[in-house]
C-alpha cells in the first residue's frame, strides 16, 4: 500500500518537517519575518477594536479618554462601565472556558508547561473580551493581551508546521517580541522583553529569530502608525550630577509604589474571591465603582496613555498627581479582580509617572536652581515602577527610552531602575507574573528543575505492561498517568518501591503500564540537560 503524500499541501508540510531542523537557521528566520507581519497586523487590529468600541461607548476615537469622560454628564460615567461590566460578565460565563481573561503570565506557562502550545481560538476570544473590557472603561494596560496574542499566533504556526520542543518556544519568543515591538514602536525593548520575561534565556540561537521578527512588527506598525514616539518629553538633558541622590530617592519610592500596587491587587483579588457572587454580575458590580471613581478622577479610567502623557508634559499639580496614583492603584486592583480583561504594563508606567511627577515638583520646590523638570522625573519614574512590577529592569528601561525617544536621562534612569527593582525584589521577592503563576502551583523563578518536575507527567516515563501480565493489589502503591513526575518520585522515595502499576484516573481497576524510580530520574536528568542546551546555545 503506498502511503506517500499526495496533496500538495501534504507533501509541503512533510518537507517543512523533515527538512527544516535547528541546523538550518535561515527558514526559522523566514517564519519569524511572518510571525512578525501577522503578530503586527494583530496588535493593529486590536488597538482599532480597543477604540472602536471606545467610541461606541464615549463617543470618543481618542486615546486620550479623560478629556471626553470631563464632557459626559456623571450618569454616563458611572454606569457605562457597569453596564459593559455586564457584557463581559456574560462573555466569561458562556465563552470563555477558564473564565478569566489571559496575559503574560499564561504564556510564560504555556512556554513551562505546555511546550510553547497556545490555543489560538482561546486567544481570539481573549482579545475581543479584553478589547471589551478596555473600550468601556476598565482601568488596565492593552499589551499583556496583546503580548498573549501574539504569542498565540506563533504558537499556531509552529503548530501548523510540525514543530515541537525548542524551535516553538523560540517561535513563541517571535511573537512575543512582535507585540512587544508593534504596540509600543519599540523593537529592541520588544526583543529584551521576549528573551528576558518570557524565555528567561540569551540563547544567541533565539536571538536572531526573534530580532527579526520583532524588526518586522516595528516597521509594519510604523507604516500604519507613524514613527512617532508614545510620549513626547520636553527634556532637554540632567540640569546637575548632583541630582543622583534624588534619582535614588525616587528609585525607592518607586519601589514602595510598586510593591503596594502588586499588595493591592493581590489582596483585592483575595477579598473578590471570597464573596459569593455570581460570575456574570462580578464585572458589572466592579464596573459601577470604577464609575463612581471616574466621576471625580475620569484620568484613571481606559489605558491612561492620555494621563501619562499629561504628567510627563507637567499638566497636573502635585494633589492631583498623588490622588492619581491612590485611585489608579485602587482602579487597577478592583478591574482585575472584576475579571475585567487587562494587564498591568500601562498601568505600572502610569504611576510611575505620577510619582516621578509629584516628587519632581518637591525637589524644584526645594532645589529650584539645580533641579530638572519634574517631567523629567515623570518619566524615570515611569520606568523605575513598571520595572519593578514587571521584574524586567533591562527591556523596560530600553522600553521606557523608545517611548519617549529620550535617552538623555539614562544614568537617572537605570539608578532609579536598579533601585526600585532590588528593593521589590527584596521584600515581595517576586514580580507580577510570577505571583499569578505561583496561584496556580508554578514556580518558574525557582529555576529549571522546579517546573519539570510538574511539566513531566507519568504518562511520558511508563511503560506497557508485560505479556506475561501483572498481578494487582488494591492497597500497594500506583500511579495514575496525569499524575506528575514530582508526585511519582515522592511515592518512589516514602513507599521505598522501585516499580509501581500505572493507572488511567484514580478510579481505574485495570493497570495501563509500569513506570520504575529508574526511568523517572532518567526522564528528569534528560529533560534538565536539554533545557540547559537550549538556554546556552
Amino acid at each position: 500500500m503506498n502511503d506517500a503524500p499526495h496533496t500538495l499541501r501534504e507533501r509541503t508540510i512533510l518537507y517543512v518537517r523533515d527538512n527544516v531542523t535547528l541546523n538550518r537557521q535561515p527558514t526559522i528566520w523566514f517564519f519569524a519575518l511572518l510571525i512578525g507581519l501577522a503578530v503586527a497586523h494583530a496588535a493593529i487590529g486590536f488597538r482599532e477594536l480597543i477604540l472602536i468600541v471606545q467610541w461606541l461607548a464615549f463617543r470618543t476615537y481618542s486615546e486620550e479618554l479623560f478629556p471626553q469622560l470631563q464632557q459626559l454628564p456623571w450618569w454616563q460615567v458611572l454606569l457605562l462601565p457597569a453596564l459593559g461590566g455586564v457584557f463581559i460578565g456574560l462573555f466569561l460565563q458562556n465563552v470563555m472556558k477558564r473564565q478569566r481573561m489571559q496575559g503574560v503570565a499564561d504564556v510564560i506557562e504555556a512556554r513551562t508547561l505546555h511546550g510553547g502550545r497556545i490555543d489560538i481560538k482561546t486567544a481570539l476570544l481573549n482579545a475581543l473580551g479584553t478589547s471589551a473590557s478596555l473600550g468601556v472603561g476598565a482601568s488596565a494596560g492593552r499589551e499583556g493581551p496583546v503580548v498573549h496574542l501574539g504569542a498565540a499566533i506563533a504558537s499556531e504556526i509552529g503548530h501548523r508546521l510540525g514543530y515541537s520542543g525548542v524551535v516553538t518556544r523560540t517561535l513563541l519568543g517571535c511573537g512575543v517580541a512582535a507585540a512587544v515591538s508593534a504596540s509600543f514602536n519599540a523593537p529592541l525593548a520588544g526583543v529584551l522583553f521576549a528573551l528576558e520575561v518570557v524565555l528567561g534565556h540569551y540563547a544567541l540561537r533565539a536571538f536572531g529569530p526573534i530580532v527579526i521578527s520583532s524588526v518586522a512588527a516595528a516597521v509594519t506598525s510604523r507604516i500604519y502608525l507613524g514613527e512617532f514616539p508614545a510620549f513626547i518629553v520636553p527634556v532637554d538633558t540632567l540640569t546637575s550630577y548632583w541630582e543622583m541622590p534624588a534619582f535614588a530617592i525616587l528609585g525607592v519610592l518607586c519601589g514602595l509604589v510598586a510593591m503596594i500596587f502588586m499588595r493591592a491587587i493581590m489582596y483585592t483579588d483575595d477579598l473578590a474571591s471570597q464573596i459569593e457572587c455570581p460570575l456574570w454580575l462580578r464585572p458589572a458590580i466592579g464596573g459601577l465603582i470604577l464609575g463612581m471613581i471616574g466621576i471625580v478622577f475620569p484620568q484613571v479610567l481606559g489605558v491612561g496613555y492620555g494621563a501619562t502623557d499629561a504628567a510627563l508634559n507637567e499638566q497636573f499639580g502635585f494633589v492631583l498627581l498623588i490622588s492619581l496614583i491612590v485611585f489608579k492603584t485602587a482602579a487597577t486592583a478592583i478591574t482585575l479582580a472584576s475579571r475585567f480583561g487587562g494587564g498591568v504594563f500601562s498601568p505600572s508606567l502610569y504611576l510611575g509617572a505620577m510619582t516621578g511627577g509629584a516628587f519632581g515638583i518637591l525637589a524644584a520646590q526645594l532645589f529650584p536652581d539645580q533641579a530638572t523638570s519634574h517631567g523629567a522625573y515623570a518619566l524615570v519614574g515611569m520606568g523605575a515602577v513598571s520595572a519593578a512590577v514587571l521584574g524586567a529592569p533591562i527591556s523596560t528601561t530600553l522600553i521606557v527610552f523608545e517611548l519617549t525617544g529620550e535617552w538623555k536621562l539614562s544614568l537617572a534612569v537605570l539608578v532609579a531602575v536598579s533601585i526600585a527593582t532590588v528593593l521589590t525584589q527584596s521584600q515581595l521577592g517576586k514580580s507580577f507574573f510570577h505571583w499569578q503563576l505561583e496561584r496556580r502551583g508554578l514556580y518558574v523563578r525557582e529555576g529549571a528543575h522546579a517546573y519539570i518536575l510538574k511539566m513531566l507527567k507519568v504518562r511520558d516515563i511508563m511503560e506497557g505492561l508485560p505479556e506475561s501480565g501483572v498481578t494487582t493489589d488494591p492497597s500497594a502503591p500506583h500511579l495514575t498517568a496525569d499524575m506528575t513526575l514530582d508526585e511519582a518520585l515522592k511515592l518512589f522515595e516514602s513507599a521505598d518501591v522501585d516499580e509501581v502499576l500505572v493507572y488511567s484516573n484514580a478510579s481505574s481497576d485495570s493497570p495501563i503500564g509500569t513506570a520504575t524510580h529508574k526511568d523517572a530520574l532518567k526522564a528528569f536528568n534528560r529533560a534538565l540537560i536539554e533545557r540547559n542546551v537550549e538556554e546556552h546555545r
